[in-house]
């Protein structure tokens, strides 16, 4: 089965080398993100940077639980029809067609299952946030894109705001710490943080970088911020804003200056990045900051139900593993 992989995922490098447009698919058309991709690469006057690209085919589905989400499909259908999408009746039928895949299902449910779908047909994946619904699944997801060969990453466009991406390559020296936000709409059928909350996470892991190793959550009624403790000792917060205005950002506390953390910019910037990574088969973001994403984050529901108290991310992540672990036997992988 390796073999198999291996041998698929090099028939479609050749394959994107040898021809003049790379052939993209969409599973999921119940997020903004995907008409907004269709529009970007497919429409008449694209970037030019963008003209080696087209989405050829779209399977919609795609939540069928949550209705804010499933809501958007029939819309979302009708408006990638325009831009010249095939809507195909299944995943397998997309894949077919298809040399990349972003895998958009808003449902992070969804994606162990639709991934493996996509793994072992050999197709290079984008998964967007979130990369799971909780932390075994998306541990489960790494583990099978490194079993079947297969280049794949995740991440909120909020890492790629410019701003962020300075404070990543220190522009300003060292980041000391750095308080961190974003709307944090909550979904019952995910970790509390991964729906939504994942984007003020993501920003600052993409200012602080990985090595947190402890975990405090203070919650209210409709207020909730948590603490981590990195192992050089910096701290850094994610503040989930639920109620009042909906902002993205946060301060970072840099040896140059105090800095402003960049806001929501759009979608070309992850888009650019995504497109790189199907060019060069690179990975933009290490497989292991994306689990200490979600290690946090389950580290932070934790202290959350253990009324505050102090949770280690090495503990919660070796439960993460081993349920990971459980996982993959249950679906024979």
């Amino acid at each position: 089965m390796r073999f198999k992989a291996l041998f698929l995922f090099l028939f479609v490098t050749v394959s994107l080398f040898s021809q003049k447009v790379v052939k993209l698919g969409i599973i999921g058309l119940d997020t903004s993100h995907s008409p907004a991709f269709i529009k970007l690469l497919n429409e008449e006057n694209a970037d030019e940077l963008y003209q080696g690209f087209k989405i050829v085919a779209a399977y919609p589905y795609g939540s069928k639980t949550i209705k804010s989400s499933y809501d958007r499909i029939p819309d979302y259908i009708e408006e990638a029809k325009k831009y010249g999408v095939k809507i195909t009746s299944s995943i397998a039928e997309l894949l077919k067609e298809v040399d990349c895949v972003f895998l958009e299902t808003n449902d992070g449910n969804l994606h162990l299952e639709q991934a493996l779908e996509v793994f072992k047909a050999g197709k290079p994946c984008f998964i967007d946030k979130p990369v799971a619904a909780n932390l075994a699944d998306a541990i489960a997801i790494f583990k099978l894109a490194e079993k079947y060969n297969i280049p794949m990453f995740s991440s909120s466009s909020l890492r790629y705001s410019p701003v962020n991406q300075e404070l990543r390559a220190g522009k300003y020296g060292e980041v000391f710490g750095a308080d961190c936000f974003s709307p944090d709409q909550y979904e019952q059928s995910h970790t509390d943080f991964t729906w939504y909350g994942i984007h003020g996470v993501e920003i600052l892991y993409t200012i602080m970088g990985t090595g947190c190793t402890q975990v405090t959550r203070t919650t209210t009624k409709n207020y909730t911020v948590t603490t981590g403790i990195w192992a050089d000792g910096r701290i850094g917060t994610f503040r989930g804003i639920r109620d009042g205005q909906y902002y993205y950002g946060g301060l970072a506390y840099c040896k140059g200056k105090v800095v402003q953390a960049g806001d929501y910019v759009g979608y070309k910037v992850l888009l650019d990045e995504i497109l790189k990574f199907f060019k060069t088969k690179e990975l933009p973001i290490k497989p292991e900051e994306t689990i200490e994403i979600f290690t946090f984050i389950e580290a932070s529901h934790q202290s959350k139900l253990l009324n505050g108290a102090p949770v280690s991310m090495e503990a919660v992540y070796e439960k993460g593993l081993m349920d990971a672990e459980r996982v993959l036997r249950s679906i024979g992988e």
